[in-house]
């Protein structure tokens, strides 16, 4: 009795450390199933907090005022459509007002000038010849008017002197100073057609001569543009064409668009960037954005979204539209510099208390059902749940998970196998 009394002990023994053995196992096994740094089973915590629904773009920084450097103001009036240019300082260079900026090519207008120089001394050659005929024509033509002023003075004499004479006599006389008087009368007629003449004349050579000095005035004042200087202190940036290129060195101006380069105001930047069609719906005015600068990564700055184009563009090289978006700095910053390139947050939506997982978390099954893998102790469900708004990096759930629920981060070996639980399944059974 003894022997089988002692036995019964051990075996009740064994079978409690076996049952423990057991009970341990379990547990450990369970615990790994929601270990946030094993392998296949990483999962993380539901989280309730605050949501920013943002949107994510690239953009470069301008400066929201700009004096622009312009080449001669006369080009087109010179019939001078394109320019290239021969010199140009570095961009970033600071200047002061007046000084030298940029040259531009002279061939085509010396060319222009040496061709209106010649016009303008053809036209004063001809102005002068004509006011030289003229006056010497029309000097001959008061001569012979002095002429027949005196031969109609010898007539009337001569018929006054023939009052004695024969009618016949008296008749021939009074014929010939009737002569005179017509001869006279026409001259004087002829006279003034001539001067009027004349004056015309002289007024179309006045003329001819004045657009010529005027033509050469104007290539000269454009000339003197050419060598292009600073209107006003600041830092030099290039000017873009219309393909985003930069003009350098090489590049050319055109007469209706002759902008050099700019002089920034670096106390009021913006970023331009662009948004595409997809999310340009969640962008809007006044709309706070957190901005960082690819050349200073920890500097943080704060923008504000103050336009949001109304029709969309194609950029090149690209096949989907995009809308442009201006972003305010509204910090000042002197190492700020335009073309920097920023990255810019738009916060579009804020949820003051919203459940938040990753979006690694989510899964869909036929694009209409969306689940994650939760973590119920040793068990593993397939969830469907209701996803809301989303960021770059999370989602809110609407329906389906509750605060700290633990979901995977990974798709489990065995995710075939499970059956997705469905929300109208949960809602039923509870």
């Amino acid at each position: 009795m003894r022997k089988h009394s002692t036995f019964n002990m051990v075996n009740r023994k064994n079978l409690l450390i076996a049952g423990g053995v057991l009970a341990l196992i379990l547990v450990i096994w369970s615990f790994s199933g929601s270990d946030k740094k094993s392998g296949s089973s990483i999962t993380v915590r539901v989280e309730r907090g605050l949501f920013e629904v943002t949107v994510f773009t690239t953009g470069e920084l301008e400066a929201m005022n700009s004096v622009d450097i312009k080449g001669p103001a006369g080009l087109r009036a010179a019939n001078i459509w394109r320019v290239r240019i021969a010199d140009l300082i570095p961009e970033g260079t600071k200047v002061k007002k007046g000084d030298f900026i940029a040259s531009l090519d002279k061939s085509e207008i010396s060319g222009k000038l040496s061709e209106a120089y010649s016009r303008q001394a053809e036209a004063e050659s001809k102005f002068t010849q004509v006011k030289i005929d003229t006056t010497l024509e029309l000097r001959q033509d008061r001569e012979e008017m002095i002429n027949l002023r005196y031969d109609l003075k010898e007539k009337m004499i001569t018929l006054e002197q023939s009052k004695y004479e024969p009618p016949a006599t008296i008749s021939k006389a009074e014929i010939e100073l009737e002569k005179s008087e017509r001869a006279l009368n026409e001259k004087i007629k002829n006279y003034k057609i001539k001067v009027t003449r004349a004056a015309a004349k002289m007024s179309e050579e006045a003329a001819a001569l004045s657009r010529a000095r005027n033509k050469y005035e104007l290539l000269s004042e454009v000339l003197d543009g050419f060598n292009i200087t600073a209107p006003e202190d600041g830092m030099v940036i290039y000017e873009r064409e219309w393909n985003g290129k930069k003009k350098t060195t090489g590049s050319e101006i055109g007469a209706w668009d002759p902008t050099v380069a700019t002089l920034p105001d670096l106390s009021a930047m913006i970023s331009k960037t662009y948004v595409n069609e997809v999310d340009i719906r969640k962008i809007s005015v006044d709309q706070i954005v957190k901005v960082s600068l690819d050349a200073f990564p920890d500097k943080s700055l704060t923008g504000k979204v103050i336009e949001v184009a109304n029709v969309g563009e194609q950029l090149p090289n690209t096949d989907s539209k995009v809308f442009e978006v201006k972003i305010e700095i509204i910090e000042s910053d002197t190492n700020l510099r335009p073309g920097m390139t920023t990255g810019n947050n738009v916060i579009a939506n804020t949820i003051d208390s919203a459940l938040i997982i990753p979006l690694e978390c989510i899964h869909s099954e036929d694009d209409t059902i969306v689940y994650v893998f939760k973590q119920v102790r040793w068990r593993l469900l397939k969830q469907e749940v209701e996803v809301g708004d989303r960021n770059d990096n999370h989602a809110t759930i609407l329906n389906g998970l509750k605060e700290d629920d633990e979901v995977l981060l990974t798709i489990p070996s065995n995710a075939d196998d499970l059956k997705v639980e469905r929300l109208t399944e949960v809602a039923k059974s509870n």
